[in-house]
């Protein structure tokens, strides 16, 4: 696979803005460690190569395992996440997939009783900041360093 354009440098008014919303994000007061795990749910859905080497080094400095780590993508037949974690891993898929999951009730009942009004938004926030890089990534075809 060829990298195509490098929209940092193709557009950098428009990365500018990119960053700004990724510092505000990494500002919101949700779990680190939990951000993580959105992030890289959602890019294992997405499948950008990219953005799943960064946060599973981003997630390993974090001091997550490997074990949660290689089975995140079956996080709902493992034991090895928290409610509140499983709650955010549903919303994250529930928005990543939003044209085939229309984020049901179901998905949206589990997280409001893990989270706060104020942490769903920040949350949802974070998804779709993710949701953003893996498109730039994946369209644009960025390869992680070998």
């Amino acid at each position: 696979m060829q990298p195509r354009v490098d929209f940092y440098t193709a557009s950098p008014d428009a990365l500018k803005a990119m960053l700004a919303l990724e510092s505000a994000v990494s500002k919101l007061p949700l779990e680190k460690s939990l951000l993580e795990l959105v992030k890289l749910r959602s890019s294992q859905i997405n499948g950008c190569a990219f953005c799943i080497d960064m946060h599973t080094t981003d997630a390993r400095k974090l001091g997550e395992t490997e074990r949660r780590l290689y089975c995140l993508s079956t996080w709902r037949e493992t034991p090895f996440f928290t409610p509140r974690e499983r709650a955010a891993m549903a919303w994250t898929e529930a928005l990543t997939e939003l044209s085939r999951t229309h984020a049901s009730d179901e998905d949206y009942a589990l997280l409001s009783a893990e989270f706060s009004p104020k942490e769903m938004v920040d949350l949802t926030l974070a998804i779709n900041t993710i949701n953003s890089w893996n498109r730039l990534a994946v369209g644009f075809r960025k390869l992680p360093a070998e």
